[in-house]
């Protein structure tokens, strides 16, 4: 990779349009992949960001259906529940060389990526953020604050590293981590327990760490035992610690994705869990009641 990168963003919604903006207004070659609507509109128009960290700026995109040319990186930024359909738009034979970069939930994805794709140039990556797509084209960006853990096993450390530079020269912090389970069960260990409870209960955070606090503390030690036993962090302490941080109105994505009606990552979140937990012979009594009732009430 040089300087200026050529970087694919597959799915440009509030993550992946933040990115290919940033990306594109730092000097990088930005091709975004969607429905030809989408495509249409970002050809058109660009990808409008409006964010209290780095500004409110209309950066210019190439945008297609499908890729169709060699690129370093292509970014993978829909949600799990539209991973099949999307991944059609990235044929391994159009990638290539370059690094798939999957910015998904869960931790079940990398294994599935590389028996679709060149193992060494999967490389998984974590992101803290808060960004909306609130139309095609247009992101807004919440949260003070962009963080990025990229890791991937198997991918040479200098393509990772090109990457977390272009990445942090564009705004948000990027760190490469050298253990990739740790990095995915870490995210997971704050993940699970949030979506799950707000979701299953239909309340925000602040409501959940309080009116159901036993339940969350529960939820969280299983999920830390599960990580251990998996190879990632073991200590509970640590999301509540960040939960009980978090403004009282915050609601996880899955949350809102049951309010509007949207698919749930339910099994991509606790079903994967729940997979980890019989696979380790962990117990995991109050994950598996809440995911059973989830599974029940909505779709997978």
């Amino acid at each position: 990779m040089g300087n200026e990168l050529t970087v694919a963003v597959l799915g440009p919604g509030g993550v992946g349009g933040l990115l290919a903006a940033l990306l594109s207004r730092a000097g990088h070659r930005v091709i975004c992949l969607s429905g030809e609507e989408t495509a249409r509109t970002l050809r058109t128009e660009g990808i409008r960001v409006r964010s209290t960290p780095f500004g409110d700026f209309t950066a210019p995109v190439e945008a297609d259906t499908r890729l169709r040319e060699p690129v370093d990186a292509c970014l993978v930024t829909v949600k799990h529940t539209a991973l099949d359909a999307a991944l059609a738009r990235v044929t391994s034979p159009a990638l290539a060389d370059g690094l798939l970069v999957p910015f998904l939930n869960g931790v079940e994805h990398p294994a599935a990526l590389r028996a679709r794709y060149r193992p060494d140039r999967v490389a998984p990556a974590v992101i803290r953020v808060e960004s909306t797509r609130v139309a095609p084209g247009v992101v807004e960006h919440g949260s003070p604050f962009a963080e990025i853990d990229l890791t991937g096993t198997a991918v040479p450390r200098p393509r990772l590293d090109t990457l977390a530079e272009a990445l942090t020269a564009a705004g948000p912090a990027t760190r490469v981590q050298d253990d990739e389970t740790a990095t995915l069960w870490a995210k997971m260990s704050f993940l699970a327990p949030f979506a799950l409870l707000t979701t299953h209960h239909s309340l925000p955070l602040g409501e959940i760490r309080t009116r159901h606090r036993d339940e969350l503390t529960a939820l969280v030690e299983e999920t830390a035992a599960i990580s251990r036993a998996c190879g990632g962090p073991a200590d509970p302490a640590q999301p509540l610690a960040r939960y009980d941080a978090f403004p009282p109105r915050t609601k996880s994505s899955m949350q809102r994705d049951a309010e509007a009606g949207r698919p749930l990552e339910l099994d991509a979140i606790g079903g994967a869990l729940l997979r980890a937990a019989e696979r380790h012979g962990v117990s995991a009594p109050v994950t598996a009641r809440v995911v059973g009732a989830l599974a029940r009430e909505r779709t997978w």
